[in-house]
């Protein structure tokens, strides 16, 4: 069980992570996409305050998993952890950290404009 755990906390973290990056660009997937981005900041900023900034639910769980399986992750940044499993590259943290903060506050900023916009075209 915690084998498809594992499996399946990288789809589906990874494709929440792809969706919040780009579900603003689908007039579709649009209010969808600012919820999601809305959920993540929540949990980034607000529960952050208690658990650590940047804290987020699906990565804990995910670490639980693996701890289980008996992985030793070095790090606490999910998107750190792709980057180096996926690729092979061994980014700086504090680099890593830094770009997605700024591609999320982009997205954000991108998905609030559009969905303003259709608001207001009705």
């Amino acid at each position: 069980m915690h084998q498809f755990l594992n499996y399946f906390f990288f789809v589906f973290h990874t494709l929440l992570i792809l969706f919040n990056i780009t579900g603003w660009a689908f007039k579709a997937t649009r209010k969808w996409n600012l919820l999601t981005l809305c959920l993540t900041g929540f949990s980034w900023f607000i529960i952050g305050i208690w658990k650590g900034w940047g804290y987020c639910y699906c990565t804990d769980w995910h670490w639980d998993v693996r701890k289980e399986l008996g992985y030793a992750d070095q790090t606490n940044s999910y998107v750190h952890f792709l980057i180096l499993k996926l690729t092979g590259a061994v980014l700086s943290l504090e680099l890593v950290e830094t770009a997605t903060a700024g591609v999320y506050f982009a997205s954000l900023a991108v998905s609030l404009a559009l969905n303003i916009r259709d608001r207001r075209k009705g």
